[in-house]
């Protein structure tokens, strides 16, 4: 076995109302004030607001910051960190989808006011201090809340990471019931991502792979496989959104410490570029790379496919790989979303483009387990057009 290592966030609640405990584990960690940071939509669903009287019910003053964007641009960063500089915050708490989380990420690093954002990208950059941090996902996506990494827009449209131990939050709080109000076509584009999160954190070539990150990869699959349509279909199936922001979470722990690869590689021109969903992204592309990778990497395939369709253990070798390819791709399209290129109206003319944006992914294409070359990237997505 190799030699690894294995982080994750200090403190994990989890359970339906939890958030309404926000208050006592804010005060006991962080103070009398914080800024909150969020996202407009947010701030209309009333989640902000019983976190912000949870707060107050605990002394706690919070200043809240609610201009999040998807894919947030440096900008936003930037905003937002100064305005907790501004305010005296001695913490931050992140309430939304992943672009809000990883947002808040950044602002309890720079707040501190020792680093700045163009320093900190790439592995192991950021140095810390931070302020103490919670995080509280409404989306069984990211698991942004256990990974040390946070996703900025840099320029028009390329996305760059800050990954680092130091951002790993003090606490992730996790409430199925702040999911309830998730329309499907989010459910379905964040639960998919998850599902991705699983799959290559437990096929990854990374030298950190490790049995930790592979059995808990197993876990999330065995969670979202069988309730991803329930959750989608019925919004307040308790036990579906339960699974699913768990599985989400196991995830997340699971690639924060084994890394994604070219799924989300080719991924993030797309969301770069025509601002499509990221989970939407990952899901176009997902099952023509798991395709590409079988034909020289099929054992891991071979030994998570029934993990996520338990008969497609009466398969094997290359014929269950392909059924599992293929079950991954109706799984998708059962839960509504678009499955080719076309559909999201992009035109053949921007394939190459894409494939060349895809190849500066550097950090996340060595995690691949066949090497991929931009003749590759633009035959994946050729098949996903």
């Amino acid at each position: 076995m190799n030699q690894f290592t294995f982080s994750t966030t200090k403190s994990v609640v989890f359970g339906a109302g939890s958030l309404g405990r926000l208050g006592e584990a804010v005060a006991a960690t962080m103070g009398q004030r914080v800024i909150v940071v969020t996202d407009p939509g947010m701030m209309t669903t009333g989640i902000v607001d019983r976190a912000l009287a949870a707060l107050a019910g605990a002394g706690v003053e919070a200043t809240v910051f609610a201009d999040v964007e998807a894919d947030p641009p440096e900008s936003v960063v930037i905003a937002a960190a100064e305005l907790a500089r501004a305010n005296g915050a001695k913490g931050v708490i992140g309430i939304g989808g992943g672009s809000s989380l990883d947002v808040a990420k950044l602002v309890a690093l720079l707040a501190i006011g020792q680093e700045r954002l163009a320093e900190v990208y790439g592995v192991g950059k950021a140095k810390g201090p931070r302020l103490p941090l919670v995080l509280v996902p409404t989306t069984s996506g990211t698991g942004s809340e256990v990974t040390p990494i946070a996703i900025v827009t840099t320029g028009a449209s390329e996305k760059m990471g800050v990954v680092s131990p130091v951002l790993l939050p003090d606490i992730a709080l996790l409430d199925p019931e702040l999911t309830y109000g998730l329309p499907p076509h989010v459910t379905a584009a964040t639960g998919i991502d998850a599902m991705v999160h699983a799959i290559e954190a437990y096929t990854s070539s990374s030298p950190n792979n490790n049995p930790l990150s592979r059995t808990l990869a197993v876990q999330a699959l065995e969670l979202m496989a069988p309730a991803i349509l329930s959750a989608v279909r019925d919004g307040r199936n308790e036990k579906a959104r339960a699974d699913m922001l768990l599985g989400s979470m196991l995830a997340g722990q699971a690639f924060a410490n084994s890394p994604v690869a070219a799924v989300h590689a080719l991924a993030y021109p797309l969301g770069g570029h025509f601002h499509i969903p990221h989970g939407l992204s990952n899901a176009l592309v997902l099952p023509h790379v798991l395709r590409f990778n079988a034909v020289t990497a099929h054992h891991a395939y071979v030994e998570l496919a029934p993990h996520v369709f338990p008969d497609l253990a009466a398969l094997t070798g290359q014929e269950r790989v392909a059924a599992f390819c293929d079950r991954l791709a109706q799984l998708s399209t059962d839960c509504g979303l678009p499955q080719t290129l076309r559909q999201m109206q992009i035109t053949e003319d921007w394939l190459p483009r894409l494939a060349a944006d895809a190849m500066r992914q550097t950090r996340l294409l060595v995690n691949n387990p066949r090497p991929l070359t931009e003749a590759d990237a633009l035959s994946i997505y050729r098949a996903a057009y």
